[in-house]
């Protein structure tokens, strides 16, 4: 009889349990066993550091909830195709269900993601992705994010002036995306011209030391355009050099905004942001769950840039950590309507 009355409760509070996660949102079972993997090709600025630290969140409690059984991040230690690309193999090797890809090359990994994909496992790319047909994309136009920069400045700027661009990691698809877009926005508006271009690896030690570099050969320089994690070092090497700061296109990192705050309460000082959140890296740990669910997902997803202006800022600032980056983090929830 004791058993019996165990038995019961075991299934009583199984059934609970189930609901509970229905009504939560969370998915079925099916996928419980399936274990899947983040490929990162670089982690030096603070966007990848905040990206890699919303997968953790949200995968730590997935794995938790037993929606899926393993959900480990894996960085290659250097920016190399070939490296990462071993990553891939060593991945498939391991018997991992899917793979989630923020890539170093939008086409020299199709070898190794075809690979993955002959083996039955579900590849999903986000931020860098790939262009082998059998994967996912989740993307962001990148060159509208860059266009959009010159726009903005034209607004303010009607008169023009010369601008410098910092780049972000040399041979990296989004550094090469946004980077078109602003020359396009150029092209676009006429009286704005390039004076001079830097690589700042989307980190502001790198891109501070870039313009200190290149300042001293430029002449005026009425607005700086970016990619993210460059605007307050180019500041500090503007305030170094002795120069009058320009309007600075940021970047969504905390040191960005509050270097903005400061000199907004200081003197007005009037920018705009833009960025990919980096918890667009839990979308893409959805999707491949998802898929693996059994569900249909389309192969190309465009998710939006996340703009901040400066009737928000002190909203977004207040929401975002010291050392981090302006954030949207997915539930599962999320990622359905993503889809929708």
């Amino acid at each position: 009889m004791e058993d019996s009355k165990e038995m019961f409760k075991k299934t009583l509070l199984g059934s609970v349990a189930l609901t509970v996660a229905l009504s939560a949102g969370i998915a079925s079972a099916d996928t419980s066993d399936k274990k899947i993997a983040l490929s990162n090709n670089y982690a030096g600025n603070s966007w990848r550091q905040a990206m890699l630290k919303s997968w953790d969140k949200v995968t730590s409690a997935a794995v938790k909830a037993g929606i899926v059984a393993d959900a480990p991040a894996f960085t290659t230690a250097e920016n190399q195709v070939t490296e990462q690309a071993s990553q891939i193999q060593n991945l498939i090797l391991e018997g991992y269900d899917a793979i989630v890809i923020n890539a170093a090359s939008p086409d020299a990994l199709n070898g190794a993601v075809k690979q993955a994909c002959d083996a039955g496992i579900v590849v999903v790319s986000f931020d860098g992705i790939v262009t082998e047909p059998c994967a996912y994309r989740i993307a962001v136009d990148f060159a509208k994010m860059g266009e959009i920069q010159v726009d903005y400045l034209a607004r303010r700027m009607p008169k023009g002036g010369n601008l410098l661009e910092i780049r972000g990691l040399a041979g990296v698809f989004v550094d090469d995306e946004i980077s078109a877009g602003i020359h396009k926005g150029v092209k676009n508006h006429s009286q704005f011209k390039i004076v001079g271009s830097v690589h700042g690896n989307w980190a502001q030690d790198v891109a501070q030391k870039a313009v200190a570099g290149i300042l001293p050969s430029l002449p005026e320089v009425a607005a700086v355009v970016t990619q993210g994690g460059d605007g307050y070092g180019a500041a500090q090497a503007f305030k170094a050099a002795g120069r009058d700061t320009p309007l600075i296109i940021m970047g969504n990192r905390e040191d960005e905004l509050k270097w903005w705050k400061q000199q907004k309460d200081a003197n007005g000082y009037e920018t705009m942001s833009v960025s990919i959140a980096p918890g667009v890296s839990t979308l893409g740990f959805w999707v491949a769950q998802m898929i693996l669910d059994g569900k249909t997902v389309p192969h190309d997803l465009t998710v939006p840039f996340l703009q901040i202006d400066q009737d928000n800022l002190e909203a977004n600032l207040s929401n975002t950590e010291a050392g981090g980056v302006a954030n949207v983090e997915y539930s599962l929830e999320d990622a359905k309507a993503a889809i929708k």
